[in-house]
Order: C-alpha cells, then sequence, then structure tokens
C-alpha cells in the first residue's frame, strides 16, 4: 500500500512537470531558414543566387569580395516582413494536430559604404548590421497522455499546451575589400554577435492548464484535480566570426565568387523559472527552481560558390551552392555536456548530416533614357533544406523581385516563398515520435539604396 501511495504521489505531482519539460528539452528551433548567407532585396528576388554578383552593399553579408565593384559611396536600408504557417501533425496524438501562424516584421540590413584609392589600390570599407536568424513560433494544441498504475488503477492528464517563442540574432560587421588585379579582389567582413548592442537574445514560453483524472480499473473515478503550469526560457548570445570571399572576373562575361564563413564559439547564457500548481481550485503551487547557466554553442562553418554570366548590358544570369557542417552545431552546459540543438539529444547519440543550397537566378533590366530610369525585372528558384535527425528537412521555393532606380536612389523590392512537407520530426522528437509538420513561409523585402 505505502509504493501505491507514492507512486500516486509521484505522478500527481511531477506528472505536468514531465509532460512539459519534454517540449522544453534543451534543443534551438530556428523559425526562419537556418542558412542566411546575405541579406537585400535585389539578391532575394534573385533566388538567393548573388555569390558571384554581389555588387551592392549587401555584398559583405554575401560575398565581401565584391564590395570593390562599388564606386560611390551609399547607404543601404532594408526592410522585411515575414510570415510563417505550420499545418501539424501529431501521429500519436491526432488531438493535438492543427495549423499556426505567426507574422513579423522588422529592421534587415543597413550599412554604409567607403570606395577610395590608396597605394595604387582600389579600396572599400563598410560598416554592416545584419538581421539573422529568427526565432518566431507559437503552437496551441490539445493533449491527453494516459498511465497505468498498480492495481488496474489509471491515471489520465489532459489539456490545453501554449508554446511561444520569440526573439532574433544579428550581427555588427566591418568589412574591408581590395582590388588585388583588375580581375580579382579579396575581402573579408568581420561580425560582432554582442547581445548588448544588437539584442541577440530570444525567449521561449511554456503554458499548460488541464486537468489531472485518477480512475479505478472498474472506470469509477477516484479523483479529478485541476493543474496548470509556466515555465520561461531564456537564452543571450555573444560571439565573434568572420566572412571572407574573393571574386574573379574570369571573362568580360563569367564572374566567379567564393566565400567562407569561419566557426566561432558562443557565449551563451541560460534562464530557467517557472511554476506548477498543482490544485488550481486550493491554489496549491510549487516554484520549480530557477536555473542560470553559462553554456557554449559552437556555430557551424559554412562556405559557398557562385558563378554569374552577363549575356548583355541588360540580361545577368547566377547560380550558387551553398554547404553548412551543422553536424558541428553543438550546445556545451556548464557541466561539459555536448548535445546537439537540432535533436536535443546527446551529440553521440544524434545523426545530422550537412546541408547544401542550391540556388538560381535572373535580371533583365528595361532602360529608359529620356526621363533616365532602370526597371529590373528578377526571379529565382531554390532549395534551401534544414537540418534534421537522419537526413536534411527539404524546403523549395521561388522569388519574384523589381524596383527602380532613378538617379541616386535605388528602390528595391522582392517576394519570396519558401515550403517544406513532412518536415520538423526532430523539432519534437523527444516527445512525440510521429510528429511531422507542413509548413508555408512569406516574406517581402524592400530596400533602399542612395549613393553620393
Amino acid at each position: 500500500m505505502q509504493r501505491y501511495f507514492l507512486t500516486l504521489c509521484f505522478f500527481i505531482l511531477l506528472w505536468p512537470l514531465q509532460f512539459n519539460f519534454a517540449f522544453a528539452a534543451m534543443s534551438i528551433e530556428i523559425a526562419s531558414s537556418p542558412n542566411p548567407i546575405g541579406s537585400g532585396a535585389r539578391a532575394l528576388g534573385m533566388g538567393g543566387a548573388f555569390i558571384a554578383v554581389a555588387d551592392d552593399a549587401t555584398a559583405a553579408s554575401w560575398n565581401p569580395g565584391g564590395l570593390i565593384q562599388l564606386k560611390k559611396p551609399e547607404i543601404s536600408v532594408v526592410g522585411n516582413w515575414f510570415h510563417r504557417t505550420e499545418d501539424n501533425k501529431f501521429g500519436d496524438n491526432p488531438e493535438a494536430s492543427g495549423s499556426q501562424s505567426v507574422s513579423e516584421q522588422d529592421l534587415n540590413y543597413l550599412s554604409m559604404a567607403y570606395p577610395f584609392t590608396l597605394f595604387n589600390r582600389n579600396m572599400i570599407v563598410s560598416l554592416n548590421y545584419q538581421h539573422l536568424y529568427d526565432f518566431i513560433r507559437e503552437r496551441k494544441f490539445l493533449f491527453r497522455l494516459t498511465d497505468e498504475l498498480d492495481f488496474g488503477t489509471k491515471l489520465i492528464v489532459e489539456g490545453n499546451q501554449h508554446y511561444k517563442e520569440k526573439g532574433s540574432l544579428s550581427a555588427l560587421g566591418l568589412a574591408y575589400c581590395i582590388q588585388i588585379i583588375p580581375q580579382l579582389s579579396f575581402g573579408f567582413t568581420l561580425n560582432l554577435w554582442d547581445d548588448d548592442i544588437s539584442n541577440n537574445e530570444w525567449e521561449e514560453n511554456y503554458h499548460a492548464t488541464g486537468l489531472k483524472t485518477m480512475k479505478t480499473a472498474s472506470g469509477s473515478v477516484m479523483f479529478e484535480r485541476p493543474f496548470q503550469y509556466d515555465r520561461m526560457v531564456k537564452y543571450s548570445l555573444s560571439g565573434f566570426n568572420a566572412n571572407v570571399g574573393i571574386l574573379w572576373r574570369a571573362t568580360d562575361k563569367l564572374t566567379v565568387g567564393l566565400v567562407f564563413k569561419s566557426p566561432f564559439t558562443a557565449d551563451l547564457k541560460y534562464k530557467s523559472v517557472g511554476k506548477i500548481i498543482r490544485n488550481v481550485e486550493e491554489n496549491q503551487s510549487i516554484d520549480i527552481t530557477q536555473d542560470e547557466e553559462n553554456q557554449k554553442l559552437d556555430m557551424p562553418m559554412s562556405y559557398g560558390v557562385g558563378l554569374s554570366y552577363r549575356f548583355s548590358d541588360k540580361f545577368t544570369i547566377a547560380a550558387d551552392i551553398y554547404r553548412t557542417e551543422w553536424q558541428d552545431f553543438i550546445l556545451t552546459d556548464a557541466d561539459g555536456k555536448e548535445t546537439s540543438p537540432v535533436t536535443g539529444k546527446s551529440i553521440h547519440e544524434s545523426d545530422i548530416d550537412p546541408t547544401y543550397q542550391v540556388r538560381l537566378g535572373a535580371e533583365y533590366l528595361f532602360f529608359n533614357r529620356k526621363p533616365r530610369y532602370v526597371i529590373p525585372l528578377r526571379a529565382g528558384v531554390f532549395y534551401d533544406p534544414a537540418p534534421a535527425e537522419g537526413s536534411p528537412d527539404d524546403y523549395y521555393g521561388f522569388s519574384l523581385g523589381s524596383g527602380i532606380a532613378i538617379g541616386r536612389y535605388i528602390f528595391d523590392v522582392a517576394f519570396q516563398y519558401r515550403f517544406g512537407n513532412d518536415v520538423g520530426g526532430s523539432s519534437l522528437i523527444q516527445s512525440y515520435d510521429n510528429f511531422s509538420q507542413d509548413v508555408d513561409e512569406y516574406m517581402v523585402y524592400s530596400s533602399l539604396i542612395i549613393h553620393f
């Protein structure tokens, strides 16, 4: 009888805690594409095939070797709007299935670039702000869990789960590019990821309400207790890395671009606090001990190659291939335990492969002499996978863009659609073995460039 009582108390007190901590497992879900190479409406309109084009100030994020193509000082600003819909499917718990949507708008890029000549060499420096990763997601669903206890009794826990994530990561960059020979240029961007300067943090909030019911073997209700659970997890990140790029004009029409983004170990501050109310009617609550910990997050290196071909002054096509070493994306806690942020499992138990992006794009320019202006038409397609257990999740998409250039002012706008079907299984793999989702993402970029 004592064993029965202890088992009963354990589930009454800790069952909701166990359930929700399964959702709070140490995995990092990046809502936006986990493979951001660069920024800008022009690049987005070409499907992101921009490594070998890189001829505006956003080159500091795509390929700093292309900055040398800027002939005048310029200021550029890019804003974006993002909407994501997730159709979640819980194979083992179909009552939790449903569709969720989130939207966000922010400053995507800001830069100042200044070209100059020194020692008979063309050079350029630029100062840049780049918004890199979005952590914005919201999930609301029903749950029902049961457990068979001793003597044929059964504990049933059911209710509503609400998960909300918000925040972002960005970097401040100082870029420099030099023209080595007329056909070849080299550049680099030093990126500072700092929470004090650019608010590099994100927050996860968990809220659950429901009912615990104990039934006998014959189905009679022994008791019912309403409960509530709340937990907040907050991360802040700081670190430093570099982008290195080369732009080579192989012929008058063909250009080759190479870019490498260095790996780095970021300092990650982790904070968690929560409360569980065992019986809402009697307000019996327990404060979950607040945890604070300094962790390390290894960000993977990535690199890519791009080609662009100018058929004429009006028509250009481009193609990029880009690889990210996601198997080296590792979270290390204060005790030295290493886990995969993709799966939340031990790094030795996780099976994460690198991802390869493939991007194709084109641009056609319509010139008008009187009054003098240029109207571009851009389009692109891409394959942009996300890291996942076993093999990457497949995401595809296309983009369209246009704008107008009048004198020293250039305005561009672009639309991108990115989608993935039966993806996301790694994100909740510790809680549900048969979880998947269909994802639809819509993004609009607008940019303004002013030459001086």
